[in-house]
């Protein structure tokens, strides 16, 4: 098993920042990506970014260029530093956790909500 805690959302006004962190406990030593997905209301749940153990990294085409994913591998946690925020970014954002060669080995965390005001 593997928990995950995220925090560090909130209201910030559009074009403001934010950092959301999500720590991982128990069985960690199978997981080798770990990542940030967003659901909007009434919309699917969808990727934002995603980081390896190897720190390899991925982005949507929307978040590129105004948000990173960054790791502590010592404090089995990651990170999501979101700048220059845009009203179309509010969501329930959900870290995820995972081993790339199972597609049944993955955990998520409980959520955490970013509302951005115009």
């Amino acid at each position: 098993q593997v928990q995950l805690v995220e925090s560090g959302g909130g209201l910030v006004q559009a074009g403001g920042s934010l950092r959301l962190s999500c720590a991982a406990s128990g069985s960690i030593f199978q997981i080798n990506r770990m990542g940030w997905y967003r659901q909007a209301p009434g919309k699917q749940r969808e990727l934002v970014a995603t980081i390896t153990t190897g720190s390899s990294t991925n982005y949507s085409d929307s978040v590129k260029g105004r948000f990173t994913i960054s790791r502590d591998n010592a404090k089995n946690t990651i990170y999501l530093q979101m700048n220059s925020l845009k009203p179309e970014d509010t969501a329930v954002y959900y870290c995820r956790a995972e081993n790339i060669y199972s597609v049944s080995y993955y955990y998520w965390g409980q959520g955490t909500q970013v509302t951005v005001s115009s």
